[in-house]
């Protein structure tokens, strides 16, 4: 009876665990559509990189250059909509941000706890590098 009562218990807990599982509807497909420059600033130019498509959402760069440097980074687009998106890309998208100001480049590490945002963000941020001819 014992080992029964065991079984059944783990049967059970097991199949919670399969049924709480959360998939990905996403894909790691980027978009390959031609970029042009966003805007010009007082500051430079703005070059805005094609959406990356990651498993965990969306992650759009947008640069901006001034004197063959980047001078600046924003990311408009990038994963959200849960506590947990919102958590990583709080932590990872400030510490890609100063990686690229860094760097001057997309050569730049992923962000432990955020392998699907950093690579989405490194396919962009080339994008509105190669755009901007840097």
């Amino acid at each position: 009876m014992r080992r029964i009562s065991l079984w059944m218990l783990s049967t059970v807990a097991a199949l919670v665990l399969l049924f709480s599982y959360r998939t990905s509807t996403g894909s790691a497909v980027v978009e390959t559509t031609a970029v042009a420059p966003a805007a010009t600033t007082g500051e430079g130019q703005a070059f805005t990189g094609a959406t990356a498509q990651t498993r965990e959402g969306d992650v759009q760069v947008v640069i901006t250059v001034a004197g063959g440097r980047i001078t600046s980074v924003a990311v408009p687009v990038f994963p959200t909509g849960s506590q947990r998106h919102d958590e990583i890309s709080a932590r990872a998208i400030p510490a890609l941000v100063e990686a690229t100001l860094a760097t001057q480049s997309a050569d730049i590490d992923t962000v432990s706890g955020a392998t699907w945002t950093s690579g989405g963000y490194r396919e962009s941020l080339q994008s509105a590098i190669d755009a901007a001819g840097l």
